[in-house]
Formats: structure tokens, C-alpha cells, sequence
């Protein structure tokens, strides 16, 4: 059996898969328990709330019955249920009732003791309606368990038109939502739910993953400098500052290698997890930097966990391909990557494993390094053999990181001790150790390189050498009998050198742990800046985005250009933002409950208040910029007038009813009402103009329109949320200005896009890969043209272009179809896969149900699922990344721990 080894923990930031964090595991079953404490909480406090109101809903409903009886008709409406999301309907009561046949009075009179019998249960009271003159009465119709349809209709009178269902009830890990029905919808179960008319391209990828990978940043021949973040390969043009993008990989990158023609790559991924927490299968691709077309996949069913590192043969052309998994014994494979053969697979060691590569004089001869140890190996017959590098009388390191070939044919180690050692090869001694002996490899030289490990080393085409520093974050410059001969230094925000890209001798591409990607020359140094990320806005006006993260870093984007605006340092960590309409400020909400605004002119704070001492998570004005409302996790909202152009704000009022921490929310059109919803899947709605009031009768916004939607639960976005969902499996969501798509970020790496409005479940939509953890945000740019995506562990910024007609209102449209088609399948792969159609069509006054697809909603759980790092109830987990650059950096970033180009005219 295979071997076990234990975790690496140094401060060198090495990747670690060898086996599950046991104190990850505990925070996630302890994120959990929070998680159902919170739940426990607000489904207490929703109790205690409805048992307040029961007294005097016993005699409205006994009001409401009478009346029914008298004027009126009860009947059952139909039922669906839904494995785990439950789908109630309530039933409607008509103005009046003309005689009727006895057994008509009688099925009459039976729904109504139903219906009072079920309304009378303390467990199941509805919320009080104030004005029941003015809104037909309402009785819940209490569901069977499994899967059972009571099936019927209310008539009117003189018409015999059909009245559909007025509400329908949604439960998310057993809490009851309502949604109702808008009115100009007819015939609910007739809405034809299709594919947005729209389509998603990606434009630009803002982000670079240098904290846990290396030797993941290469120069080619065509001018672009190659890359990864997440689960996309970045080639990026300098001169013409465009990027290209190879997209067919799974799940996260984790290695590159580039072939010795300078033109195919081969790139290797992370397993990555189901749905259930199984691993699956990772693989490596080979393709062609010019077409991007993949030529061959390798290594599939045979790795585990996840690729480690990569290298392609070079004294025979690039015929080989040495791969290194992550698994516990950390395999060594050779591939005749053309053929898709496996040449030779042995095991190399239980400890880590950090680089690898063929000698350039000879194919058979092959060195890899890692934790302690340096390891030459020889290739023959089939077999690979392998000697351990004597340290001698020199101190063994506890990691070697690096290596490379001198052009004399020398093997070029650096160490966590900073050194670099230079190796050679020793005849046998047999005076000592007799006939048996046999040759060895040992340390020829030891140059004192850096203060702290030797993370990089490049060679340059004359022979010299470059190396970058960890704890001192230098780059320096060595001749070819290592005599230092130049230095520079990074600044400290940017971290230690991760690896370094040559251009041209003089110029550099220098990529650092903590995710920054830096160009610059040994004379001019280097700029720019990264952390954290965690708000994301759009200006009202022009396309330019807003990040904000740990890092106390406020920058504004520009879409077009891709780069940086400006940026701006805070005293807090910054969680969340909105521009104000008139677009000459942004608010931007902090960790502590305080949140400043900021003029985007002269970048200086033109206000600065608190409200309460926990962290924000929502800002948003109102359409007409008069208000602002800002979300907070105190379960409060406060609404503040807004005077002087954005400039002056005073206190207004504080929405008070919710009994958990705010999540989302947004104004209606006329600006005088706000929808919200809460970490514990509640949907509330507030009269601002009357002092913040609760509206309590939630029936009365069923019409209303709203200015934006980027609540994640509603009416119009419930055919967003899979069968069986817990709550936080949609973490974002965004409408589109025109109103005809909404996109949505969910916890399984996805952004999907949808028809808007999309009110019916198992709605179809595009889906698009690309981020390696859960999607945290998304949000259109003021005309719709780009969406930006915002991962989590991935660290990673999406920019994606909108393609495609339906730039107009047709919201209207689709909530007034009644027709009877379903939507037809469709082929494209960018389909949500294995979402069944749903098709209701009325017959004989029944209703029946018809499944299309290809498997239905079992199907789309197939997919991976990552372990949750966030969700409404532990959103302040989430890492995200905000790229940023400096104002000469061709190449920086911001985004938590992710890189980006910057144009620019000059060399830094």
C-alpha cells in the first residue's frame, strides 16, 4: 500500500494536499453549528412573532369564512411538491358565488372546514392582512407529504374565466417563503420559461495564483506572457495589452510547462470534489498556445489528487512528458505525451515535492527536488532508478525549491536556507567504500544568495542568473561563476519573488506570493499592489467597476481599458460599495460597521459615519440618489438622506424586523420601498416614505417594481434556485439593466445567466465556467455590455462580454405569456445540463406534467461541489480577490491575492 505522510507546514507556502486538515474540518462542522443556531434563532423569533399575532387572526379568519360562505367560493388550488423545495398554493376566494347544485355547495363546504381547519393551527398561522377590504381573503391549503396533487380551480361566476394560484410557498432548509404571484400573471402554470437571448464571452481574466504554485509564469515568442489563475490559462499580448484564454480545464491549474518549440504547453490540474466530498479525477492537457486547440489529454484515471509539477523533455525535441502527482508517494510518470503512452511510473517520496525537469543534454536523465532532498534519477529500460544529492559537510536545508542547468552542464540548487549550491557528479570512492561503490552526486560550491530561501532561479540566454529572494524579496542578477553583478528589491506588500520571466535581459516579469505579477527593469524597480477583495460595484454611467478588500484598498477599474484608474487606501477592510446615481461618489461599507464615502474625483473621504459595531454587507441607494440604505449584520437597516450631490447624509430612519444579518436588498423604482432579505431566507419589505415601516401585509409589493434586483430571493428570480437547495448555494445575484437576463453566482464554481423574469423552477440557462471556487458576486456594467464574476479561493476577477439581442424591457412580455410550449432543448454546450423542462398544459381541467432532458434535476447535482468557505450564514469567510496596479505597472494586481496587466506606455 501506499505510504502516509504528514502535512507540511513551513513558512515557505507550500502547497499541502497529502491528506484532510483535521482543523479545517473541525471550523467547517463548527461553521455548521453556527449555522444552525442562527437558524434556530430566527425560526424561535418567527414563532414568537406569529403567537403574538394568533389571538387576533382567530377571529379575522372566522370573519373571512362567514364571509365565504355567504359570497364567496373556496376551492383547492393544485399542489406540486418538489423533493426539499415545497411549492404551496394558496386558494382564492371569488367576489361572488351564483346558486350552485348541491354537490358543488358540498365540495364548497368541505374546503372550507378544510381550509379553517388547517388555518386554526398554531404552527401554520398566515401573517395578518390589515386591509381586507381591499385584498381578497386567503387560506393556506396544507400540502400532502409526498408528492400527492389535490388538482381544482376557482371560477367566476358569469365568466367561468379560471383564477390561478394567488401564492406560492418555497421552503429552504424548512423555512417557509412566500411568493406571490404578480397580477398580471393569468395562468402561472402556463409561463414559458426559455434560454436568455443572450450569451456570455470572456473577455478578460483580472488575477494570478502565486501564493501556493511556482514556475507558473513564462514568456513566449509571440509577445505574450503566459499564466494561470482559477481554472483558466492567461496569455496576455504586452505590446497590445489583449489577452487569450484556454478554458477547457475542470477545476483550478496548478502547474504549466512549456514545450522547447515555445509554442504547445502543457497544463495540469487539481482533482477537485464532487457533490458528496469525493475527489475526482485529475488530468493534464497539452495545446497549442497559437490555436488553443487542445492535442492531447494524459494522466487521466491515473493521477490522484492533482498534478504537482510538469516538465517536457528537451535534448530529443519535446518528446517526453515527466509528470509528478500529489498523491501521498507524489508518483513519478514519464509520458510519450503524442502517443498518450505511459512509459515508466515509480514512486518518488512521501515528502514534498516542488520542481522537476529532464537534463537538456539527455533525455534519460531526469532531477527532482522538494523537501530535503535532491533526487537524479535515470531512466533505462523502462525503468527509473534514482540517487539521492549528498549535502556532505554542508547543512541539509529543509526544502530545496528550486533548480536549474548551467550552461556547462552544472546543477543549480536553491535552498530555504538561501543558499545556492552548485552540484556535481563524483567518481566512485572505492578505498572507503569498496568495490560495490558507486558514483554519487555532491555538492561542488555554496554561494550565500539571499537572506531567507531561494525561491526562483532563471537562466538567461548569456549564461547569467537570476534568483528572487523570500525573506528579503530580491532580485538578483548573477554572472555565470555566480558573482552577484546587480540587485533590486520588491516592495514588501507584494510579498516574496515566487518566479521570474526574462524579456529581453534588461526587463523583467516578476511574479510574488502574494499574487502580483510585476514588470520592471533592475534600474526603475518595481510597482504595485494586491489583497484581499471583497465589495464590487458598477458606475451608473461609464464602465468602470469599484473593488474593495482587506487590504484597506479602494480602486476603481476601468472595463475597457483594463486597467487601473486609481486606488486609495483606508484604515478598514472594505466589504461592500454602491456609486451613487449621479456617479460623482461611491459609498463603500466597512468590517466595523462604520462606512465612508468618497468623492471619485479628488479620491478624499467626503463622509465618514458608523452605524453599530458589526460588519456591513449591503449598500445601496436609492434611484433617485435622495436616499441610502445601508445593510448591516446587526439585522438593521438605516436609511440616511442624501443632500449636497452625495455629499452631506443625516439619519432618516432604521428598518427594524429581521432576525438575522442582512444579505441583500434594492429600492423600488419610485424609490419609496425596499425589498431585503436575511441570512435566515427571509424576505421582508419596507414603506421608507412612512417612517420605515414594515409592510406585514407582503401582498401588497406583488406588483411592485423594483430598480434593481439583486435580492437572491424573490419571485421573479425563484426559478434560479436548484431542487434541494440549502440556502447558500446562490451567493450573488444581478439583473440586467434592461431587464430581459439576470446572472447568477453560485457555491459550485458556475455563473449562470437566465431569462428574466424567471419565476418557475427547473428555469433554463446558460452556465459558465472558468472560476475554481464558489462565485461570491456578480454585476452588470451601466449598458449591459460586461458582467463581472468575482471568485472566492480562487482569487480570481471575470470580466465577461455580453453578446446577443434582447437589450430591451421584456420582463412584461415573459410574466404575461401564457402559452402552453415548453422551451425545446438545445444542444449548445454553454447549456445548463440536465435541467429538466417543465411543460403544463391544460387538459379536461386537469393539468398535467411532462419532464423533459436529459435526467433532470438528480443530473445538475452531479456536478462538483466545493466545500463552503462562505454562504449567507458565514459570508465572512469569504476570500476574494481585488487586482490592482500601479500607475506605471504594465503588469500588477489587485484582487486578494491575484495579478493583472496593466497598460501602459512606459517601462517601469
Amino acid at each position: 500500500p501506499r505510504g502516509f505522510q504528514p502535512e507540511v507546514d513551513v513558512d515557505v507556502n507550500i502547497h499541502s494536499t497529502e491528506f484532510p486538515d483535521r482543523l479545517s474540518l473541525m471550523e467547517v462542522r463548527l461553521q455548521a453549528q453556527e449555522d444552525e443556531i442562527t437558524l434556530l434563532k430566527s425560526s424561535l423569533a418567527d414563532a414568537l412573532r406569529k403567537l403574538r399575532l394568533h389571538d387576533q387572526q382567530i377571529p379575522l379568519l372566522k370573519q373571512q369564512l362567514i364571509a365565504g360562505k355567504r359570497n364567496g367560493l373556496f376551492e383547492c388550488a393544485n399542489i406540486k411538491i418538489f423533493p426539499q423545495v415545497y411549492w404551496y398554493f394558496k386558494c382564492i376566494k371569488t367576489p361572488s358565488s351564483p346558486p350552485q347544485s348541491e354537490p358543488f355547495r358540498n365540495n364548497r363546504a368541505k374546503a372550507a372546514r378544510t381550509a379553517r381547519a388547517h388555518a386554526l393551527k398554531p404552527q401554520h398561522p398566515p401573517r395578518p392582512h390589515p386591509q381586507k377590504s381591499q385584498h381578497p381573503a386567503h387560506t393556506e391549503a396544507h400540502s400532502p407529504p409526498f408528492g400527492r396533487e389535490r388538482k381544482c380551480c376557482a371560477l367566476t361566476p358569469k365568466s367561468g374565466v379560471k383564477h390561478w394560484l394567488a401564492s406560492i410557498k418555497m421552503f429552504i432548509r424548512g423555512r417557509p417563503i412566500t411568493m406571490y404571484i404578480p397580477s398580471n400573471i393569468l395562468n402561472y402554470e402556463e409561463l414559458r420559461m426559455d434560454l436568455p437571448s443572450q450569451k456570455l464571452d470572456l473577455d478578460w481574466v483580472y488575477g494570478y495564483r502565486g501564493r501556493d504554485c511556482r514556475a507558473n509564469l513564462y514568456l513566449l515568442p509571440s509577445g505574450e506572457a503566459v499564466y494561470f489563475i482559477a481554472c483558466v490559462v492567461v496569455l496576455y499580448h504586452i505590446n497590445n495589452q489583449t489577452q487569450r484564454h484556454y478554458q477547457k480545464h475542470t477545476d483550478c491549474v496548478r502547474c504549466l510547462a512549456i514545450h522547447p518549440d515555445k509554442v504547445r504547453v502543457a497544463s495540469g490540474q487539481t482533482a477537485g470534489v464532487d457533490k458528496d466530498g469525493k475527489p475526482l479525477q485529475p488530468f493534464v492537457h497539452i495545446w497549442d498556445s497559437k490555436t488553443l486547440v487542445t492535442l492531447q489529454q494524459i494522466g487521466l484515471g491515473t493521477f490522484e489528487r492533482g498534478v504537482g509539477a510538469l516538465a517536457f523533455s528537451s535534448s530529443d525535441a519535446g518528446t517526453f512528458l515527466c509528470v509528478i502527482d500529489d498523491s501521498n508517494e507524489h508518483m513519478l510518470s514519464v509520458w510519450d505525451w503524442n502517443k498518450n503512452i505511459k512509459h515508466v511510473e515509480v514512486k518518488s517520496t512521501n515528502e514534498a515535492v516542488l520542481a522537476v525537469d529532464f537534463s537538456p543534454t539527455d533525455t534519460n536523465n531526469i532531477i527532482s527536488c522538494g523537501k530535503s532532498h535532491v533526487y537524479f534519477w535515470t531512466m533505462s529500460a523502462g525503468t527509473l532508478t534514482k540517487k539521492q544529492g549528498i549535502f556532505g559537510k554542508y547543512k541539509k536545508p529543509k526544502f530545496v525549491l528550486c533548480f536549474v542547468f548551467s550552461l556547462t552542464g552544472d546543477v543549480l540548487t536553491g535552498d530555504s536556507e538561501g543558499n545556492i549550491l552548485t552540484w556535481g557528479k563524483s567518481a566512485a570512492d572505492t578505498k572507503t567504500l569498496g568495490k560495490g561503490a558507486k558514483e554519487t552526486f555532491q555538492i561542488m560550491k555554496q554561494t550565500r544568495a539571499h537572506e531567507g530561501s531561494v525561491f526562483t532561479m532563471c537562466i538567461l540566454q548569456g549564461g547569467a542568473i537570476l534568483s528572487g529572494g523570500g525573506k528579503d524579496r530580491k532580485v538578483i542578477r548573477w554572472s555565470a561563476d555566480l558573482a552577484p553583478e546587480r540587485e533590486c528589491e520588491i516592495p514588501e506588500k507584494f510579498g516574496a519573488v515566487r518566479t521570474i520571466a526574462d524579456v529581453d535581459g534588461e526587463e523583467l516579469l516578476v511574479g510574488t506570493t502574494r499574487n502580483a505579477i510585476l514588470r520592471g527593469t533592475f534600474s526603475d524597480g518595481f510597482v504595485g499592489h494586491v489583497d484581499e477583495m471583497w465589495g464590487l460595484a458598477t458606475h451608473p454611467t461609464q464602465n468602470i467597476f469599484l473593488t474593495c478588500g482587506n487590504d484597506r484598498q479602494v480602486c476603481v477599474w476601468n472595463a475597457e481599458d483594463h486597467k487601473l484608474d486609481w486606488c486609495t487606501t483606508l484604515e478598514e477592510s472594505g466589504l461592500c460599495a454602491d456609486f451613487s446615481p449621479n456617479g460623482g461618489v461611491v459609498s463603500v461599507g466597512l468590517s466595523t460597521g462604520r462606512w465612508v464615502v468618497l468623492d471619485l474625483k479628488t479620491k478624499e473621504v467626503v463622509s465618514d459615519l458608523t452605524d453599530g459595531n458589526e460588519q456591513l454587507s449591503v449598500m445601496r441607494y436609492s434611484p433617485d440618489g435622495s436616499f441610502l440604505a445601508v445593510g448591516s449584520h446587526d439585522n438593521f437597516i438605516y436609511i440616511y438622506n442624501v443632500t449636497e450631490g452625495g455629499r452631506r447624509y443625516t439619519r432618516f430612519g432604521k428598518c427594524t424586523g429581521h432576525s438575522s444579518f442582512i444579505t441583500h436588498l434594492d429600492w423600488s423604482k419610485d424609490g419609496k420601498y425596499i425589498m431585503s432579505n436575511s441570512g435566515d431566507y427571509e424576505i421582508l419589505y419596507w414603506d421608507v416614505a412612512s417612517g420605515c415601516k414594515l409592510l406585514r401585509n407582503r401582498f401588497e409589493s406583488k406588483d411592485r417594481e423594483w430598480a434593481s434586483y439583486t435580492c437572491v430571493l424573490g419571485f421573479h428570480v425563484m426559478g434560479v434556485w436548484l431542487e434541494g437547495s440549502d440556502g447558500t448555494d446562490i451567493n450573488a445575484l444581478c439583473r440586467s439593466h434592461s431587464e430581459s437576463m439576470v446572472a447568477v453566482a453560485d457555491d459550485f464554481c458556475k455563473v449562470h445567466l437566465f431569462q428574466y423574469p424567471c419565476p418557475k423552477p427547473k428555469a433554463p440557462s446558460y452556465k459558465y465556467e472558468g472560476h475554481g471556487s464558489h462565485v461570491t458576486n456578480v454585476r452588470f456594467t451601466h449598458n449591459d455590455s460586461h458582467l463581472l464574476s468575482m471568485g472566492g479561493k480562487d482569487t480570481c476577477i471575470l470580466q465577461w462580454r455580453v453578446k446577443g439581442a434582447g437589450t430591451g424591457d421584456h420582463s412584461k412580455e415573459h410574466l404575461a405569456s401564457s402559452s402552453s410550449v415548453c422551451s425545446s432543448s438545445t444542444s449548445e454546450d454553454d447549456v445548463e445540463e440536465g435541467v429538466a423542462r417543465v411543460c403544463v398544459k391544460q387538459s379536461g381541467g386537469e393539468e398535467e406534467e411532462d419532464e423533459a432532458g436529459s435526467g433532470g434535476w438528480e443530473e445538475e447535482w452531479s456536478v462538483r461541489k466545493r466545500k463552503r468557505e462562505t454562504g449567507w450564514l458565514s459570508r465572512a469567510r469569504v476570500k476574494c480577490e481585488c487586482l490592482e496596479g500601479a500607475s506605471m505597472g504594465v503588469l500588477s494586481q489587485r484582487r486578494n491575492k491575484d495579478a493583472i496587466f496593466l497598460p501602459s506606455g512606459e517601462t517601469l
